[in-house]
């Protein structure tokens, strides 16, 4: 055996020794991990609470806008702003008035005169050194007796398992309680007469996601909305209210859109730009006809020619001079003569065209300068070829 072979012997057998030595020191067991929610369950914090409304023949709704609910419907409110909105506030106090269950926990966002003037009830904070002992065990759910009104000494009382109690505070009321829950920290559960409806307050939040399913939540949610068959019930909550942006939009979104598009358009339309608004003509040479021809056009429809006019007979008696000898000093018979015998043209029609003061009228301008243009080119022609 070679000496390779030898080591990775070695190294086989003692991979193997340390797999064993593990395996004998490692105990295999199923563990249940628990799921977290999903979709609603996960979004809605009465979710389970809804479920249980269900499964006992109830409507469980879970509102975003208050409404005023039916006469004998049921009311939670959990995360509930009570003085935001005073229209809002003496609604739901009319509301009960005339009938209604209103139950709140201590999530509910009050000034506590506000709600005590109207409800009866107020917190009651305690010194620290009057703290019941603490008990052995678990220490997060504690156990109430009931109280009951009179009409009810015939029934046993019971006792209800609530967790997460508010200890260093306790409802109070100057008013008769129709029912609540106590022990040696004081009264934590309150249930009061308002008009002909009730109002009660739990001193802690029994009823939110997964808390439900702790001590007898479940119970005493049944017995704090005095929960029956075919009841309405409502759930009012603002902590999971979407945001000002998503109500906008919800509520709005085609204005919304439009405002967006009017500002884009007012944002280009003052934008700096950063050339012109059309490709710019290339540039292209006139001629000195199309010049003259232009220029000529111009004069004629925006002046009364009479500069036209003029110019052309400076050009003529220019040219002229230069071919006749003395011009200025001829009379006009002998002006005549000459411009006649020298560009062929009627001297009696060219010096007409040229000095009568009829030439110059609309009508017969254009014929005018015609013929004035042409006894000078004539004049010109014959300069330039003497």
């Amino acid at each position: 055996m070679t000496r390779s072979r030898v080591i990775w012997t070695g190294v086989v057998v003692l991979l193997a020794a340390l797999v064993l030595w593990v395996a004998s020191y490692t105990d295999w067991a199923d563990t249940k991990v628990p799921v977290p929610p999903t979709g609603e369950a996960r979004t809605n914090p009465v979710y389970a609470a809804q479920r249980l409304a269900w499964a006992l023949g109830a409507r469980a709704t879970r509102d975003e806008v208050f409404t005023v609910p039916a006469r004998d419907a049921a009311v939670v409110l959990s995360g509930w702003h009570w003085n935001l909105v005073r229209g809002r506030r003496e609604a739901l106090e009319r509301w009960v008035e005339s009938g209604g269950r209103l139950v709140v926990d201590s999530l509910l966002v009050t000034s506590d005169e506000d709600f005590r003037k109207w409800s009866g009830i107020r917190r009651k904070f305690e010194d620290i050194g009057v703290r019941p002992p603490r008990r052995s065990g678990d220490t997060r759910c504690r156990p109430f007796d009931e109280a009951v009104s009179e009409p009810r000494r015939s029934v046993a009382p019971a006792r209800f398992s609530i967790c997460d109690v508010f200890i260093p505070t306790s409802l109070a009321t100057d008013k008769p309680m129709t029912w609540a829950l106590r022990d040696a920290s004081g009264v934590q559960v309150m249930r009061v007469a308002v008009g002909r409806g009730t109002v009660t307050v739990i001193n802690a939040t029994p009823f939110l996601y997964q808390s439900l399913f702790d001590g007898d939540h479940g119970r005493l949610f049944v017995a704090a909305t005095e929960l029956r068959r075919g009841d309405d019930l409502h759930f009012f909550s603002e902590d999971n209210s979407p945001m000002l942006l998503a109500l906008m939009w919800r509520s709005g979104a085609p204005v919304i859109v439009l405002s967006l598009l009017v500002v884009a358009l007012l944002m280009w339309r003052g934008a700096i730009r950063f050339g012109p608004l059309e490709v710019p003509p290339p540039a292209e040479r006139r001629s000195l006809a199309e010049q003259i021809r232009g220029t000529g056009e111009f004069a004629l429809r925006y002046g009364d020619g009479g500069a036209l006019h003029a110019a052309s007979v400076r050009g003529f008696e220019e040219a002229a001079r230069r071919r006749i000898p003395g011009y200025a000093g001829l009379s006009a018979k002998e002006r005549g003569m000459a411009l006649e015998r020298l560009s062929g043209v009627d001297a009696t029609g060219l010096l007409s065209a040229a000095y009568h003061p009829r030439s110059r009228e609309a009508h017969d301008l254009r014929s005018s300068i015609a013929l004035i243009e042409t006894a000078r080119r004539q004049l010109l022609v014959r300069l330039k070829r003497s």
